[in-house]
Parts: C-alpha cells; sequence; structure tokens
C-alpha cells in the first residue's frame, strides 16, 4: 500500500521502531528443548540496522520475547534501545521516545500484530510486513512487499536512507 505522498512522508522519519517476532524474525519458528523460539533473523535487516545506527538514527526493538539471543543479536547491530519481555508495547515505546526526546510523528514503527496496533496509531509512519494481520495491514501507511525476517526492514531502512541521501556513501560500504 503506497500513499501519493509516500515519499514526502518518509522524509521526515527521525528514528526507527521494531517489533521482532514477525517482523525481525520468521513467524514459524521451532521450539528448543529448552521451550524458546528458535528465531531465524534476514543478514541483510542486519546490515540496514546497524548502518542506520551508524548513522545517528534511533532504533529501538521492542518485544513481549525475552530471549538472550535477541539482546545479543541487536547489541552486536549497536541497537542500545532493546525493550524485551513487554507485554504492554505502548509503554516501552514512550520510554523509546523519552529517552531519546522524540517527536512519535518522526519516528517509522513496523508490527506485524495486535500488541503493535496502538504503537501504530501514534507515529508518523507506521509500516507492516506482507504476512501481517489484516488489522495492521490497515493501520500500516506502507506494507512491505517482504514478509517478516525476509528483508521488510531493510527495505524501510533503506528508503528512508536512500531519500535523506544516507544509503550509498562511504558508511555504506563496511560494519
Amino acid at each position: 500500500m503506497q500513499l501519493s505522498n509516500f515519499k514526502e512522508e518518509l522524509r521526515k522519519v527521525r528514528a526507527f521502531a521494531f517489533d521482532v517476532d514477525g517482523v525481525l524474525s520468521h513467524t514459524v519458528m521451532p521450539l528448543h528443548p529448552s521451550g524458546e523460539p528458535m528465531r531465524t533473523v534476514n543478514i541483510k535487516d542486519g546490515y540496514a540496522l546497524q548502518l542506520a545506527r551508524r548513522k545517528g538514527y534511533p532504533v529501538g526493538i521492542i518485544t513481549g520475547g525475552k530471549t538472550d539471543a535477541v539482546r545479543k543479536r541487536f547489541e552486536n547491530l549497536g541497537v542500545t534501545d532493546i525493550y524485551m519481555g513487554s507485554s504492554y508495547k505502548k509503554e516501552s515505546f514512550l520510554k523509546f521516545l523519552e529517552k531519546n526526546d522524540l517527536d512519535p510523528a518522526h519516528v517509522l514503527y513496523m508490527g506485524d500484530d495486535l500488541p503493535d496496533y496502538e504503537i501504530m496509531e501514534m507515529v508518523g509512519f507506521p509500516t507492516a510486513p506482507a504476512d501481517a494481520v489484516t488489522e495492521i495491514k490497515q493501520a500500516a501507511r506502507y506494507v512491505s512487499w517482504l514478509d517478516g525476517g525476509m528483508g521488510c526492514v531493510r527495505d524501510v531502512i533503506e528508503q528512508v536512507l536512500r531519500l535523506h541521501n544516507k544509503w550509498m556513501d562511504g558508511d555504506a560500504f563496511h560494519w
């Protein structure tokens, strides 16, 4: 779904926030014998996340999950705003805004299921992966052509950084 002023709205994005399961990881997950879900992530999403961080964009991760693997993954990409075990995501999102002195109108958020709905109603640019639930797709200003865990995060970060002329420069060629 794209609006006629889609690119102009993307120009206003100054920060990113993402759900994990169904956005940064694929939704079909085998369970580890410990009971923890084993997530599959997309390397290209990771590259885009770390580049956005190096370019000065605040990046928030807000998830109901509580695994060390998730925390380590995003810390290794330079993400410091990681909200784990978030049973009510709006509270975590408000903390992210306050910590980074952000106006929600300048935040792009990507979610895929009902716990993400309230945040999507708050932000200036709500987005969703292609396989998000119907209500989330309807709340989104943009629905990626890619499924969760399959590069949808790279899709939106790349579009924003390209519009800000921060995609293909000297910083882009290394981690």
